[in-house]
């Protein structure tokens, strides 16, 4: 099953551009899934355990780094990368 995930990252922290741009990037560097990105959020297609088990490993290293940082997601049941017009 391809899931859809919409990902906004907010670390509530001054310098919270450089954490946000290491999380897109770890994102965007497995082959597993397609990363598309805006000025509001990240949106990440790709089967649903690739998704799921690349966000969670993703979201320990931010927390383990960033302890006070927000994560704000919604997911969709199927795969919307053609539709998303970024």
């Amino acid at each position: 099953m391809r899931i859809s995930v919409d990902i906004s990252l907010y670390p509530l922290t001054e310098d919270y551009v450089e954490p946000i741009l290491a999380f897109i990037l770890t994102l965007e560097n497995n082959p597993k899934l397609i990363v598309k990105r805006n000025s509001l959020s990240t949106q990440v297609f790709g089967e649903y355990r690739d998704v799921m088990d690349t966000l969670d490993s993703e979201m320990v290293t931010v927390f383990s780094q960033l302890p006070h940082s927000v994560f704000a997601m919604k997911f969709i049941g199927t795969d919307r990368a053609d539709v998303v017009d970024v």
